[in-house]
């Protein structure tokens, strides 16, 4: 086990500990969300915003949002030259994939509002449709 640290003890002196969050393929939403408030920790997010003339607050918000990347979208966004335009092109790679979902979960919505058992089915052929549109759902 680790040693205990009283609670009065300072902090260490240096760089921040504080961990970029990783975007996946589902996790866009959420990953937006912890990545403004890193960037905020970070006293970036001004160059996210509205862009600035500060190369070095541009240099830090770039690099704190490559390394949250996975490495296929790094080689897509490497080229842009500012932290906003690298923003700007994940939020729309991923919102397009967010509008799909949605659309998606609306339809099986609607499927799972206008399922009925037939007189045919058996109970086991309904809870099978029930359970094809969970699974999709989820």
């Amino acid at each position: 086990m680790g040693d205990l640290v009283p609670a009065t003890a300072k902090p260490k002196e240096g760089p921040s500990s504080i961990q970029c969050p990783m975007l996946t393929s589902t996790n866009y939403t959420v990953w937006a969300i912890r990545m403004t408030l890193c960037l905020k920790v970070h006293k970036v997010w001004e160059t996210i915003e509205e862009e600035t003339t500060d190369v070095e607050k541009n240099n830090m918000a770039t690099a704190l949002l490559v390394q949250s990347i996975p490495e296929t979208l790094v080689l897509q966004v490497g080229t842009l030259d500012t932290a906003k335009k690298v923003w700007e092109a994940i939020k729309t790679r991923y919102m397009g994939v967010e509008r799909v979902k949605e659309a998606r979960l609306q339809t099986l919505m609607t499927d799972f509002d206008r399922l009925k058992m037939k007189d045919s089915e058996t109970i086991d052929d309904f809870v099978g449709m029930i359970s094809e549109i969970a699974s999709k759902s989820a």
